[in-house]
């Protein structure tokens, strides 16, 4: 029992100890193993995408993480989905409008330690030149030179003005837009 618990309380430390080399490190995404989902309802019915291209750099360093910096541009074009007409429809004027405004960015510059691997970014959210703040929670899991960084958080895409004319009605496709992140990436 005893030991358990000594165990229990230096995990934190041990954890803390094997990233402070990180310190003043620049991690840069590896697009292909990172993966960034979108998921809504049309009518009642579920569908998801990905945004796919997306260039990111962080400026994290887990025993110091106020001082943090993330850059994040997603291209919008680019996006996998399944439905070539779905594709077209989100690429049009009433919802990204890409003709117009061809990406997406957040930015942060601060964030706070929850846990020992729980984070909160706090940034800008950028799209259809529409900027919010927005608190940026994530998991993050260091190994050597690579980290994996998770996170849920939901959009409302009407902030952004994602939806004109028809596609501001909530009834078809409903204001709150689910984004998941597991994004990789590698010490530079």
């Amino acid at each position: 029992m005893r030991k358990s618990f000594y165990r229990a309380a230096l995990a934190p430390l041990l954890l803390l100890g094997s990233v402070s080399t990180t310190q003043a490190a620049t991690w840069v995404i590896d697009p292909e193993g990172s993966e960034v989902v979108f998921s809504y309802t049309y009518s009642g019915t579920p569908y998801s995408g990905k945004f796919v291209n997306i260039d990111a750099t962080f400026e994290i360093d887990p025993t110091s993480p106020a001082d943090c910096q993330i850059d994040v541009t997603i291209p919008i074009e680019d996006m996998a989905i399944d439905d070539e007409e779905t594709k077209s429809y989100l690429l049009d004027i009433e919802l990204f409008d890409v003709g117009r405004f061809p990406t997406a960015t957040f930015t942060a510059d601060s964030c706070e330690m929850e846990s020992m691997n729980e984070f909160v970014a706090d940034g800008q959210l950028t799209i259809r030149d529409q900027t919010h703040p927005l608190r940026f929670p994530f998991t993050l899991n260091i190994e050597g030179d690579r980290f994996n960084l998770t996170s849920e958080v939901t959009i409302q895409r009407l902030d952004y003005g994602v939806g004109q004319g028809y596609f501001a009605n909530t009834s078809a496709i409903p204001n709150e837009i689910d984004v998941a992140v597991d994004v990789y990436a590698e010490m530079q």
